[in-house]
C-alpha cells in the first residue's frame, strides 16, 4: 500500500515601513520589501513519517536577513506509546503568551523578528514515551546553531554590529557540543504541568566587544537550566505560569512569568469571543548574563477572535516597566481572503526608554508591516 504525500505551504510578499529615521550609523530608513518561500512537504506510511520543511526570505536591505534555513528534516517512527525522531526538527515548550522562558531547544532566528516566536531548526535524536502518568521525552541534540542577528544596515540593533563571523564558545568543542534535554508532561484534573532541564549551550549569547572595540561578539556558555510550565484551565479562565533557574551565566539566577487570560464568549450575542490577558515578568539574573528586557515587566492585552469564515484575528497588547518609563505597543491581526489566502498586519511602536534602559537603541525603530501570502 503506498504511503500518503502530502504538499503544503506558503509563498509570501512582505512591507515594513518605519515611521521615524534610522537612529543607528549605517542604517536605512526607506521602506523593506521582502519575498518568502516556506513550502512543506511530508510522508507517511505506516509507522513512517518524513517530513520536510525549508524556508527562504529574500529581502531588499538587510543582507542577513536574506537568509535560507531548514527547519524540519525528520524521520520519525510512531509504535503504540512511544516515538523514535532523528533529523532536524521545531519544538515548543511553554504556555505563557508574552514571553517563553522554557523554551530552549530551538535557537531564535532573531532577523524574522523582535517576538522570538521564530525558530530555526535544530539537529536531534528524541525518544518520547507514552505512559498513564504522563510523557517522557528525551532529546540529544548535536550540532549548535548560532543565533542570526541584523546586518549592519538592518534595523533592530544597537550602535555597535554584531558580528556573527567571530562567535565565542566557552566549550572547546565550539559549535561540535552535545547538548541534552528532557522534559516530563501531564496533566492532572484542570491541571497541565511540564517539568524540564536542560545542558548544553545557551540560545542566548552574552555579548563581549571585540578587540578594536568596533563590534559585540557574541558568546556562547555551557549552563544548565531546570524550568517548569503549569497551565490552570476552568471555565472561561486560564491561568498560565513559567519558570527557570539557570546556572552557568555568572550568578545562579531565577526568572518567571505568569499571569491569566479571561475570555468572553459570544459578545454582543454574536460568534466573536474577546480575551483578556495579563502577565507578569521577573528575571533576577545579573550584568555578566545575557541581557533581557524583562527584568520587572507587565504585559496586558485583548484577544478578538471573530469565529468567522475568513478566521479573522486580532491581539493588542502593550509591555511596561513600572521601575521605569519605557513601553512596548504591539498589534496584530490577520484574516483569510478566499480559500488560498491570507493578510496579516502587524504594528510596533517604543516609547518612553531613557538611555541605558534596554529598548533606548530601538527607539527609533517603531514599524508598520504588511504580509500578502498565498497557501497551497
Amino acid at each position: 500500500m503506498a504511503g500518503e504525500i502530502d504538499i503544503s505551504g506558503f509563498v509570501g510578499a512582505e512591507t515594513r515601513v518605519f515611521t521615524q529615521s534610522a537612529k543607528q550609523p549605517g542604517q536605512e530608513s526607506n521602506p523593506e520589501a521582502s519575498l518568502i518561500l516556506n513550502p512543506e512537504f511530508r510522508y507517511k506510511k505506516d509507522s513512517h513519517q518524513f517530513s520536510f520543511i525549508p524556508f527562504y526570505r529574500l529581502d531588499s536591505r538587510d543582507h542577513e536577513r536574506s537568509h535560507f534555513d531548514i527547519r524540519e528534516a525528520y524521520w520519525l517512527y510512531a509504535a503504540d506509546d512511544w516515538e523514535f525522531l532523528a533529523g532536524l526538527n521545531k519544538i515548543f515548550w511553554g504556555v505563557t503568551e508574552s514571553r517563553h522562558l522554557v523554551d530552549i531547544i530551538n535557537q531564535t532566528d532573531a532577523v524574522e523578528d523582535l517576538d522570538g516566536e521564530d525558530k530555526l531548526g535544530q539537529p536531534m535524536l528524541s525518544v518520547t514515551k507514552y505512559n498513564d502518568w504522563g510523557q517522557l521525552d528525551f532529546y540529544a541534540l548535536p550540532g549548535f546553531r548560532e543565533r542570526t542577528f541584523p546586518g549592519s544596515d538592518g534595523r533592530f540593533r544597537g550602535p555597535l554590529v554584531i558580528d556573527t563571523d567571530n562567535a565565542r564558545y566557552e566549550s572547546s568543542q565550539d559549535e561540535k557540543h552535545v547538548d541534552f534535554a528532557a522534559r516530563y508532561s501531564h496533566y492532572f484534573g484542570d491541571w497541565d504541568v511540564g517539568l524540564s532541564h536542560f545542558y548544553g549551550t545557551v540560545r542566548e549569547p552574552r555579548l563581549v566587544l571585540n578587540g578594536p572595540g568596533t563590534k559585540l561578539e557574541p558568546h556562547y556558555d555551557i549552563i544548565n537550566q531546570t524550568g517548569t510550565d503549569i497551565q490552570y484551565t476552568k471555565d472561561a479562565w486560564l491561568w498560565k505560569f513559567e519558570g527557570i533557574v539557570r546556572e552557568g551565566q555568572g550568578e545562579t539566577f531565577a526568572a518567571a512569568t505568569g499571569g491569566f487570560e479571561y475570555t468572553f464568549y459570544q459578545v454582543f450575542d454574536s460568534a466573536a469571543d474577546i480575551g483578556a490577558l495579563t502577565e507578569y515578568h521577573y528575571d533576577g539574573r545579573h550584568a555578566d548574563a545575557a541581557p533581557s528586557g524583562f527584568d520587572n515587566d507587565v504585559f496586558a492585552g485583548v484577544r478578538l477572535a471573530l469565529n468567522d469564515i475568513q478566521d479573522t484575528a486580532v491581539l493588542a497588547g502593550f509591555s511596561i516597566d513600572p521601575d521605569a518609563s519605557e513601553t512596548f505597543y504591539n498589534l496584530e491581526a490577520e484574516r483569510r481572503i478566499g480559500d488560498n489566502y491570507e493578510i496579516e498586519f502587524r504594528a510596533r511602536f517604543f516609547t518612553g526608554a531613557d538611555p541605558g534602559e534596554s529598548s533606548f537603541p530601538l527607539e527609533k525603530d517603531d514599524y508598520i508591516q504588511i504580509r500578502f501570502a498565498r497557501y497551497f
